[in-house]
């Protein structure tokens, strides 16, 4: 059996791997390690850990490496604590593979330990672009480190094979949080609002905002346009989740503590879980902020997006996401533009550009399928000349 390590950090990462995590586990072929790391293993977060056990899954390793810090020396330096952790941690665990998603500093710290530790990679929704946001190179940079590709459109294929991966190696099988949306028997209305301890009103929304890491000190700036947007409008019952272990990620929780502090009208989630998230939202009239569930979750369930600012700049997009800058009156006019009978009727014919689910088992099939025999020596795949 081949001995598969996966990696996560974030209650979100976590969220997208769960049913990779449940089709590693029931295998005959594969044998699951889960390693957890970063945000699972803090209580500023949530102390998320203790919600991957209650669903079952066995932790065989815990990784230590996020200091209470949002800069970019504490940042560097939890890298630092998570490579050493990962070195040690491999050499015990001794995998066949290493499988990470995404682009976030804690599995950039697990591939390049896994790297020196000459063990093979697969890596999930490679290939996409998100300009304003240093997880750009960290992306593109494990796309290197890996030998196994699963991404999300053809167009993010292409673009790793660009990087010069060999197209045989680049499975494209959709989008992994869509999986979530068809496998989950979604809360009711009534369950949710008892779940999370509050009643939905005339109009909701689900605010989910995120430093955009490669501005400098404009997080807090453009936080506060936001709530400024937010505390105008009428009859609305407003829902946060707190951002990532980010840069100047800690300034936007503080502005938002404060904020629901004082808006009876509002609540705040370190973490809603993918259950409640997923059933929020169903029940909100829109999402709105900058996270990349925006994108390619939510358009499956034909609600509307307001992509605020820079950070998701480069991703495909539905038809239902609508882009706004990080302005006061653009977010208001935005918001009440996504009301209008116009918008409401687009929203029927929406397709997600990110499939309709099955990538969990597509990508488990093809781990018990592939010889990983010498496929850490890697051939550069360039482009076919004109």
């Amino acid at each position: 059996m081949k001995k598969v390590c996966v990696i996560t950090g974030t209650r979100a990462e976590y969220g997208l791997l769960t049913w990779v995590l449940d089709g590693i586990e029931k295998s005959s072929k594969l044998d699951l390690q889960l390693c957890v790391t970063g945000m699972h293993l803090s209580p500023e977060f949530g102390m998320t850990a203790l919600e991957i056990e209650r669903d079952g899954f066995s932790i065989d390793s815990k990784v230590e490496m996020l200091l209470s810090s949002d800069t970019s020396s504490g940042i560097a330096k939890s890298m630092g604590l998570g490579l050493i952790g990962f070195g040690d941690e491999f050499q015990r665990l001794k995998p066949d593979l290493i499988v990470l998603l995404g682009d976030r500093f804690e599995v950039f710290a697990a591939a390049a330990a896994a790297t020196f530790a000459r063990i093979p990679i697969a890596h999930f929704h490679g290939g996409e672009t998100t300009e304003g946001v240093i997880d750009e190179p960290i992306r593109h940079s494990l796309t290197k480190m890996s030998h196994l590709h699963f991404v999300a459109t053809d167009e993010y294929r292409k673009r790793v094979i660009q990087l010069g991966e060999s197209p045989e190696r680049v499975w494209c099988v959709g989008g992994l949080g869509i999986d979530n949306i068809k496998k989950l028997e979604l809360l009711q209305k009534s369950e949710f609002e008892k779940s999370i301890g509050f009643s939905l009103g005339k109009r909701n929304l689900l605010i989910t905002f995120h430093p955009v890491t490669l501005e400098e000190n404009t997080a807090s700036e453009q936080m506060e346009e936001l709530l400024a947007a937010i505390n105008e409008l009428k009859d609305t019952k407003v829902i946060f989740t707190m951002p990532n272990a980010d840069t100047d990620g800690r300034q936007l929780f503080r502005l938002i503590d404060e904020f629901t502090s004082t808006n009876e009208n509002t609540i705040a989630f370190t973490s809603m879980g993918q259950l409640r998230y997923l059933s929020c939202i169903k029940y909100v009239d829109a999402v709105v902020g900058n996270s990349s569930s925006g994108l390619i979750e939510v358009p499956s369930f034909k609600k509307p997006t307001i992509n605020i600012g820079d950070r998701q700049r480069g991703r495909v997009k539905a038809g239902s996401v609508v882009d706004c800058p990080p302005d006061k009156e653009a977010i208001k006019r935005t918001i009440e533009g996504v009301y209008e009978t116009c918008f409401q009727e687009k929203l029927k014919t929406v397709e997600n550009p990110y499939g309709d689910g099955g990538a969990s088992e597509y990508i488990v099939k093809v781990i018990e399928q592939t010889d990983l025999t010498g496929i850490l020596k890697k051939r550069f795949y360039d482009l076919p000349s004109d």
